[in-house]
């Protein structure tokens, strides 16, 4: 009886028993777990980093810049110095037109890789887009530096100097730019622009013809073709380029209003002004094509008409020249002279000659 109860407490205390074994890990064997676990991590942000770039290129193909943008602040967020996702984000910011977040962006990647020369390109283009030329030639000198062979560095250095009206550094960049890529149809265009604000117009319209052989159906090239004739005083070949312009592109209302214009020259006033009208029907607030039509009307002597194609044309660009001539020499055959010398005065303030001439002669003391 005695070894029954004895064997009974035994097995229940046995039941009650918990059992562990621990296995010790040396430290060689938890710094291996530890890498592993690391390295796992690492795999899976790169794996995040990569799907969210890969969305951002998708997005940049498709023109929706927007999301591209965003998808490369996720990739970047993943990996701060993934270079590639801060470059497509700089390079989206800028075709969005956000060139201060584009300028952040490439100030990072530069800092990153100080020898990248195409984000010193890419930084100089947004700089030129926020009207910095000074910060966006150094960029452009410094991405040509680093490589000398990208033309589009050469091209966009030449357009600051057009539009800063140094026409001879126009011409030493974009001559540049078509010896690096003969294909750069724009480099040519844009070289002739250089030319013909110099009054080189033989040598503006070769390289105009240059890229209407290189591409025939370009009714920009052609009405700068016609605007070069014309200033050649050869009404008939300008005539012929703008018609070819038009019926490349029935919409172009600088083809319209630049016919317009050799029109008048020609004495059909008439054909004048249904080109002008055309050009306004198709572009409603284009200033140049309503002051064309104040003058037309005033050859015709409908001066009321005249005054108020002016008006609208001074409505659409307070800094328009022309018009406020134009209106002035209306109001002057209505009779207003003190509107008349307001008016001639406020041209002659905007840099028009003739705005000058007309106050000396009808309104100086």
């Amino acid at each position: 009886m005695k070894l029954k109860t004895v064997a009974a407490f035994f097995f229940i205390g046995a039941s009650a028993l918990v059992f562990s074994q621990v296995d010790e890990l040396t430290p060689e064997e938890q710094a291996y777990r530890d890498s592993i676990t690391t390295l796992n991590i690492e795999n899976a942000t790169i794996a995040n980093s990569q799907e969210a770039y890969n969305k951002g290129i998708q997005f940049f193909s498709e023109k929706n810049y927007t999301q591209a943008i965003s998808e490369f602040k996720k990739s970047i967020k993943f990996d701060p110095n993934f270079t590639a996702a801060i470059y497509n984000k700089g390079v989206a910011e800028n075709e969005a037109s956000k060139y201060q977040d584009a300028t952040k962006t490439l100030t990072q990647l530069i800092a990153l890789k100080p020898s990248y020369s195409k984000a010193f390109f890419q930084r100089g283009r947004s700089y030129q887009g926020m009207d910095n030329y000074s910060s966006a030639e150094n960029d452009y000198d410094a991405s040509i530096k680093l490589d000398a062979s990208n033309p589009k560095a050469y091209y966009n250095y030449a357009t600051l100097r057009f539009l800063q009206q140094d026409y001879d550094g126009a011409i030493k960049y974009f001559s540049k730019t078509i010896e690096l890529d003969k294909d750069m149809i724009n480099a040519y265009n844009d070289r002739g622009s250089s030319y013909r604000m110099k009054g080189e117009y033989s040598k503006a319209l070769a390289d105009y013809e240059t890229v209407i052989r290189k591409n025939p159906n370009m009714a920009f090239v052609l009405n700068n073709i016609g605007s070069t004739k014309s200033k050649m005083k050869d009404y008939d070949g300008a005539l012929a380029s703008f018609n070819r312009a038009i019926s490349i592109d029935p919409k172009f209302h600088l083809s319209y209003n630049n016919r317009g214009v050799v029109q008048m020259y020609q004495g059909r006033l008439d054909d004048a002004i249904k080109d002008f009208k055309k050009a306004l029907q198709i572009k409603a607030n284009y200033s140049p094509s309503a002051s064309n039509l104040s003058g037309a009307f005033f050859k015709k002597k409908e001066y009321d008409k005249a005054l108020d194609f002016a008006n609208s044309a001074i409505k659409s660009d307070k800094e328009n020249g022309s018009a406020y001539v134009n209106r002035a020499n209306a109001k002057e055959m209505l009779r207003d002279m003190n509107g008349a010398c307001e008016d001639w005065n406020r041209a002659k303030e905007l840099g028009i000659e003739a705005g000058k001439l007309y106050y000396a002669g009808n309104c100086a003391n």
